[in-house]
């Protein structure tokens, strides 16, 4: 397995002692609650004063309007957890390193409103999801087969953390993405799975000319309709509604895009999927269309915490968003081009905040 260094470092060795690996031990066993406590110190904003000056307990609760209870057992398990520290000398809580990050980083506030709104209650069914090959978690939110074709009826605080995480590692590095998406000065650019129609915004905004399709579910059409009414641009977004889970669905055949973008959009699906996908994105390219495939792919992250909130995420699509699909190593994504009867021009690496990777394909001819 190829892995980038930092990576490679930490996942090829045991880096504990003994004593140390109990302890991660049993935070793994008391995880649910490790992570209610450290969201609740989030929201109720105990994190956020104590980032502010030291407090005493007392100091907190009148701060918080919050029970002398509810602050001292919040305060206690926090210890543990390490997210704040007690000065012995005057009894006065401080945030630590851990805590600070968990309120001043994007990264992790998203993910924390993620992993409470979208994943937290259907996790409990991760079992079953594994053992059946279908996202049993879904089911607190609807009878769909797949989250996508339910994002349009979920509950309004769930839509928006899980549009908010979608956005957050996508968007960041579509300013360093368009460069290489119009190295070419493509005149056609078929979106897949563009969802609300963020990219293409960025494209008719950054040429005057581009025309963009956008290929979604006949839903995700329509909420990119509304997104982008009133965007000055909006005549050069289109939109072509589909299920590409479907085989027997093709890709517009008479539009003949000279790139074809797929942003986050294949590890939506399994491999077998991704391979039909390909195969027909392959009929509609000749040899100067371009396919862009940008992913985080997990062994190409420069930073170990990237790699984990991958890999951690590829349980979110085991559970509640399709049963089949995951974060990707690099090399799955390699072979599957490979047998779609394309190959892998170049990838460029380390794109935005969060590692995201552009492969960019062509035809063999």
């Amino acid at each position: 397995m190829n892995l980038f260094p930092n990576i490679e470092k930490t996942y090829s060795q045991d880096p504990y002692n003994a004593r140390e690996a109990q302890r991660l031990a049993e935070f793994i066993a008391f995880g649910p609650l490790v992570f209610q406590t450290s969201r609740l110190m989030v929201k109720f904003g105990i994190l956020d004063h104590l980032r502010n000056r030291e407090m005493t307990l007392q100091e907190v609760v009148e701060a918080t309007g919050l029970s002398n209870y509810a602050v001292k057992v919040l305060l206690e398990a926090s210890l543990s957890i390490g997210t704040v520290k007690i000065n012995l000398e005057t009894d006065k809580y401080s945030i630590t390193k851990t805590g600070w990050f968990l309120v001043t980083d994007p990264a992790t506030r998203v993910n924390l409103d993620f992993n409470h709104d979208v994943n937290y209650q259907g996790f409990f069914k991760m079992e079953e999801s594994l053992l059946e090959g279908r996202p049993a978690g879904l089911e607190h939110f609807g009878p769909w087969p797949t989250i996508y074709e339910g994002l349009s009826s979920l509950p309004e605080q769930v839509q928006k953390s899980w549009f908010g995480f979608d956005h957050f590692y996508s968007d960041n590095a579509f300013d360093l993405a368009l460069p290489i998406v119009f190295a070419g000065k493509p005149g056609k650019i078929m979106d897949v799975g563009g969802n609300t129609g963020r990219f293409a915004q960025r494209c008719v905004a950054y040429d005057p000319k581009v025309e963009v399709t956008i290929v979604d579910l006949p839903q995700q059409i329509g909420l990119m309709k509304k997104a982008t009414a009133q965007d000055p641009n909006a005549a050069r977004i289109h939109g072509f509604g589909t299920n590409l889970l479907d085989p027997a669905n093709q890709f517009p055949q008479d539009l003949h895009p000279d790139v074809i973008w797929m942003s986050q959009f294949l590890d939506c699906f399994s491999e077998p999927q991704i391979l039909s996908i390909l195969r027909r994105a392959a009929e509609v390219m000749d040899g100067n269309t371009r396919l862009l495939i940008m992913e985080t792919f997990w062994d190409r992250q420069k930073y170990e915490p990237a790699a984990f909130c991958l890999t951690m995420t590829s349980l979110y699509f085991t559970v509640m968003a399709n049963g089949n699909s995951k974060m990707y190593h690099s090399d799955d994504f390699t072979r599957l081009v490979q047998e779609a009867g394309l190959q892998v021009e170049t990838i460029h690496d380390g794109l935005g905040n969060h590692g995201h990777s552009i492969m960019v394909c062509k035809k063999i001819v």
